[in-house]
């Protein structure tokens, strides 16, 4: 394994606290290292910009639940990869907000991409701390910032660009 990316500084960290909910997650290697190491990476990039230890809560679920909160959150009763939501004042400062991937819908699209369901999930966790950090892709513009952020930030750990030869968001 290669060394973790630079810190931005040494006042600079994001502690995730993964929760195992439901599903094996036995095909993403040590899930945790994987999450954590996209983590720093969000960390390292000068935009992350929060100072600090900053929390993130992390819920590694199924499509059965994110498929239900997708429903009663975004009116979309249907499972997702991953959902994100912000702290929004909702609780300490140092917390940023919480995130919740659905093991059959992320396992599925890293085959369906042949790609590692590893560089997935660091893939779509780097996309949820970024919309956790206030990044959007609701506009064409936005979602183009949004896009070569994760590419910067991704290829800092070894991960391939995830929008290579794809349209725009």
């Amino acid at each position: 394994m290669s060394d973790p990316p630079p810190r931005l500084g040494s006042s600079a960290h994001l502690v995730t606290d993964v929760v195992r909910e439901a599903g094996p997650w036995t095909d993403f290697g040590d899930v945790h290292e994987t999450i954590q190491r996209a983590a720093d990476a969000v960390v390292a990039a000068p935009e992350y910009g929060l100072p600090g230890e900053r929390y993130v809560g992390i819920s590694l679920s199924n499509d059965e639940n994110v498929g239900e909160l997708n429903g009663r959150f975004r009116g979309k009763a249907k499972p997702t990869n991953v959902l994100s939501f912000p702290a929004g004042g909702r609780g300490p400062e140092a917390h940023i907000g919480d995130v919740i991937f659905a093991h059959q819908t992320v396992l599925a699209e890293a085959a369906d991409l042949e790609i590692s369901p590893a560089h997935h999930l660091q893939h779509l966790t780097v996309h949820a701390l970024l919309h956790l950090l206030g990044y959007d892709h609701e506009t064409a513009a936005a979602a183009e910032v949004m896009e070569a952020l994760e590419t910067r930030i991704l290829a800092t750990i070894g991960v391939p660009d995830p929008y290579a030869g794809t349209e725009p968001a």
